[in-house]
């Protein structure tokens, strides 16, 4: 009981940060600060642009887009559930899956931040704010990553998880200012929005799980 409180309190705590982030990110889009925050990576960012750099950034935009995604989350859960018979979890990375992509929708049609005017390498259509393939990287390497960790016992294994969530998710989230489709503040907004997700969708399943008996 003491264990689970600890998860509660830090699992809030997150969410509170998670939170006050995405606040301040989306409150003081057009403000001088930010502006200057977001010139100063995108200059940086795409000052090493090259031809062979420019190949790499495209394929992770590719990786991090709904034709990857979706049918990644679709297999992941089939195996998931048919194959490992982890019914549960199979529903977990669907419904963050869904939910990131509906709750991006939502933001984006709320805050309606248009894209960068730049050095545009790639077309991109919609709103800016908060990235979605930012987002959907997030919550679909995170909830990996959970899943698989909840089933690996090794130490080396449960850190090779972390290790490529991470990489996938800054590779992905990099690409889309490299590209000059999105302002680093969008892609800090969509880290922050799908960590508020994915921490609440994680609690409450391991809150369910411990209803059940299964933790």
């Amino acid at each position: 009981m003491k264990q689970l409180s600890l998860r509660i309190i830090f699992a809030f705590i997150l969410c509170i940060g998670f939170g006050i982030l995405f606040v301040y990110f989306s409150t003081t889009i057009g403000d001088d600060s930010l502006s200057s925050f977001d010139h100063i990576l995108i200059n940086a960012i795409q000052g090493m642009e090259t031809p062979w750099l420019t190949s790499i950034m495209k394929f992770f935009t590719w990786i991090g887009s709904g034709y990857v995604v979706v049918p990644i989350t679709v297999i992941s859960a089939l195996l998931l559930y048919f194959v490992f018979k982890k019914r549960h979890q199979a529903l977990l990375l669907v419904v963050v899956i869904g939910g990131t992509i509906a709750f991006n929708r939502l933001l984006k049609l709320y805050f309606k931040r248009e894209r960068p005017v730049i050095h545009r390498i790639l077309d991109a259509n919609g709103y800016s704010f908060p990235s979605g393939h930012t987002m959907m990287a997030f919550s679909l390497y995170v909830i990996i990553a959970y899943i698989a960790w909840r089933n690996v016992e090794t130490r080396l294994g449960k850190f090779l998880l972390i290790a490529f969530a991470i990489f996938m998710i800054i590779m992905i989230g990099t690409s889309r200012i490299y590209l000059g489709v999105h302002f680093p503040s969008d892609v800090a907004g969509g880290l922050m929005a799908s960590g508020f997700l994915v921490t609440v969708a994680v609690t409450v399943y391991s809150l369910y799980l411990r209803r059940i008996g299964r933790e």
